[in-house]
């Protein structure tokens, strides 16, 4: 479904993204692991198109999508929730929903809306609130509803459980679980909660400093001492 090959990206004079290569496959839920820094959110926008890749192709079903805008490849069918949630605070949650269907198919709001609710109720319980004045773990459920309000066929996920308690963490985990499994939603997944994001995933790659140094099946990559040592145990 997506393939990025040989993807070189730079902020300035700074390259942040050093020839990486992945696949992700149909129905696939994909992890990208890796410290702080490492470049996962700039892979990720550079998917969406901001920053552009200076190098290499990136490709959707087939199609290549480099240099196409964002708003051409979110209506491909590639959508984002993006690191730090960036929902719209003075917006409504029902306001932020809609915000997130603009791309959708004409007359399909109502279906997906009530898809989005089913997932998280707690939305359905805050519908008409401004989403400033919702918890982290409230504002977290509307970035990923309102992706999935563009019927999205590619979900980026980018840090979903940054700064969330372990309760919301588990809610959120099992959500993905879920749209993949019930809706054959493809998901890519940036987490540095690595042990959540290898348990989820079927395939995950690990980067450091721009580049991918390993990659394998969730199972194998949560048995390797390697990642254990510095993902899982406390390390950096």
């Amino acid at each position: 479904m997506l393939k990025v090959s040989g993807v070189h990206t730079f902020y300035g004079a700074i390259e942040a993204l050093k020839g990486i290569d992945i696949e992700i496959g149909a129905g696939e839920i994909v992890s990208l692991i890796g410290a702080n820094g490492a470049g996962k959110s700039t892979l990720l926008m550079t998917i969406c198109g901001s920053p552009r890749a200076r190098q290499g192709r990136v490709f959707f079903e087939g199609e290549d999508i480099t240099d196409l805008p964002t708003h051409e490849i979110v209506r491909r069918g590639i959508a984002q929730s993006p690191e730090g949630r960036r929902i719209f605070p003075r917006m409504t949650v029902l306001e932020n929903l809609q915000m997130g269907s603009i791309v959708a198919q004409p007359g399909s709001f109502d279906r997906e809306l009530e898809r989005v609710l089913t997932l998280f109720p707690r939305l359905k319980e805050r519908i008409n609130q401004r989403a400033g004045t919702m918890s982290g773990g409230e504002q977290q459920m509307l970035a990923i509803g309102r992706a999935l309000m563009s019927q999205p066929r590619l979900l980026l996920l980018d840090e979903p459980s940054l700064g969330l308690a372990p309760l919301i963490v588990k809610q959120i985990f099992q959500v993905i679980q879920e749209i993949n499994r019930e809706q054959k939603m493809t998901v890519f997944m940036v987490e540095q909660n690595a042990f959540h994001a290898l348990k989820l995933a079927h395939r995950a790659y690990v980067m450091v400093t721009g580049k991918i140094t390993m990659t394998g099946t969730g199972a194998q990559l949560l048995a390797d001492p390697e990642v254990r040592s510095a993902y899982l145990e406390g390390g950096h």
